[in-house]
């Protein structure tokens, strides 16, 4: 079942890891979705750690919740720089708050950690913000892709291949 009509929005800021937006950009554009890379500056370019580009389509403040059916939160450091944009975070608030599918890979629960998303979810994420992620109100596991209502988790760019098969499940079912 092809995923036309459906349209996600992928976090993009410096420092991302490579793998954990570009594979689920292809995957989800291959079946048909539109993919659409969100930073907090539309037309900028942001790095990855290895220096790859990432050009944003859009810029947080211009997009709204309800234009999107899910959200990929990747990896990398760029989480760190995602927090420290209010445009970024009221985004990934929206889209929580209205249910829709929110995706975060290795260190992107990261960014729910500012939200209320995690609370009470079992998920799964990078160790080293397991603390982090814990505090926040969920239950950490150690899988390759853990599904707990509208939030999905992967630990690390191995699970690759389950992330995105769970994210294209929840986009089907939605």
């Amino acid at each position: 079942m092809s995923l036309n009509g459906k349209r996600v929005a992928v976090l993009v800021e410096q420092k991302y890891e490579e793998l954990e937006v570009w594979y689920p950009v292809y995957r989800l554009r291959e079946a048909g979705c539109e993919v659409v890379l969100v930073g907090p500056e539309a037309g900028k370019v942001y790095p990855s750690k290895l220096g790859y580009p990432a050009k944003a389509d859009a810029a947080a403040a211009d997009v709204k919740a309800d234009q999107f059916h899910g959200l990929v939160i990747p990896g990398g450091f760029s989480p760190d720089y995602i927090r420290r944009s209010e445009a970024m975070m009221t985004f990934v608030r929206d889209v929580c708050a209205q249910g829709k599918p929110v995706a975060a890979i290795c260190h992107g629960p990261w960014v729910l950690c500012s939200t209320t998303a995690l609370r009470g979810k079992t998920v799964t994420c990078f160790h080293s913000i397991k603390d982090d992620v814990t505090n926040a109100g969920a239950t950490v596991v150690d899988r390759e892709v853990v599904v707990d209502g509208n939030v999905i988790t992967s630990r690390k760019p191995d699970d690759l291949p389950a992330f995105v098969v769970a994210i294209m499940d929840a986009l089907r079912k939605g």
